[in-house]
């Protein structure tokens, strides 16, 4: 892969000796290399990778990275991660607030079904508190992702962040989902919709920003890829209705979503297979519930949040005998 071929050393390998040094008192970071975690969305299937992001903590590999980037849900993991309260990423497994970010009667009310602000400026700043201060203040960088309106490319939105109530706004323009989470946000004169519209899975991204090595979160079980012949009919209905007042950019990167997923699987896939691998991906077992965007009911969270942890502890207790990182 042509992205990493600079790098000679495992991930998992560069992570042991980030650990080994860090637990010697030196400067784990200075080795040359860009670690970053990349975290994959999906609405509610945050809970998935949120509880593997809880893992990574409390592995203790989260010091170990560089920078995380995060898509959409991913990004919202991203600053819980982060954060000086890491373990409120378990809120994702409690039904209300998936209650309080998505409900149908909101319509009623006119606000949007899924209230992504409601969510980020008054239950998280008021209620589950998540102290998006102390994001910006850590050693790791947070670099949420969305989709410029304009020109229907993934923007990272980091350069735009100098205080809390930014990091708040890009967090919601990460996740700001056409019609259901109401208008894009606007953020420097530009205007921004949810990441996965143009870049889901934010690895791209990360590694034309110089990372070496990155960890992928996903929240997608291989079960559920779709299929990438063609746009499905609803897809092209939404893309001529509810986008036709957009760009024409923004409504060609909306139907070729299905196609580029399936080619970031495959290349995903091609970097796991390489014998020294510098790009690693964690998925769900395909034996774990299936979540939807909008799944709300507390019997496939609770359970899809532990998948996420153990997926985590499969992939690095398997590793782990050899680098020394369990």
């Amino acid at each position: 892969m042509t992205e990493t071929s600079s790098a000679t050393t495992s991930l998992f390998d560069v992570l042991a000796e980030r650990l080994t040094r860090r637990r010697r008192g030196e400067d784990h970071r200075d080795d040359g290399r860009r670690v970053v975690l990349v975290i994959e969305g999906g609405g509610m299937r945050g809970t998935v990778s949120g509880g593997m992001a809880r893992e990574i903590h409390e592995l203790g590999l989260t010091p170990l990275f560089d920078a995380v980037y995060g898509a959409s849900a991913g990004a919202i993991n991203a600053a819980w991660l982060l954060s000086s309260r890491p373990e409120g990423i378990e809120g994702w497994r409690d039904p209300r607030f998936a209650q309080a970010l998505i409900d149908p009667r909101n319509v009623l009310r006119r606000r949007p079904i899924i209230d992504v602000e409601r969510l980020i400026e008054d239950v998280y700043v008021n209620d589950w508190v998540l102290p998006f201060e102390s994001v910006l203040t850590g050693s790791v960088a947070i670099h949420p992702l969305a989709t410029d309106v304009a020109t229907g490319q993934s923007v990272d939105l980091a350069p735009m962040i100098d205080d809390a109530a930014d990091l708040r706004l890009a967090i919601r323009a990460s996740a700001a989902l056409p019609l259901v989470a109401g208008p894009p946000i606007r953020i420097a004169g530009r205007r921004f919709y949810d990441a996965g519209l143009a870049e889901s899975v934010p690895y791209r991204r990360a590694l034309a920003d110089g990372a070496t090595h990155a960890l992928v979160l996903r929240s997608r079980r291989i079960l559920d890829t779709a299929d990438p012949s063609e746009p499905s009919r609803g897809n092209r209905l939404f893309a001529a209705t509810v986008l036709q007042f957009t760009s024409p950019a923004l409504r060609a990167a909306y139907l070729d979503r299905d196609r580029r997923l399936q080619e970031d699987d495959d290349t995903l896939a091609g970097y796991d297979a390489e014998p020294e691998a510098t790009v690693v991906s964690i998925r769900p077992a395909d034996d774990s519930p299936r979540v939807s965007r909008l799944e709300s009911r507390g019997e496939v969270l609770e359970p899809a949040f532990e998948a996420g942890r153990e997926a985590v502890r499969r992939r690095l207790a398997h590793i782990g005998s050899a680098t020394g990182i369990r």
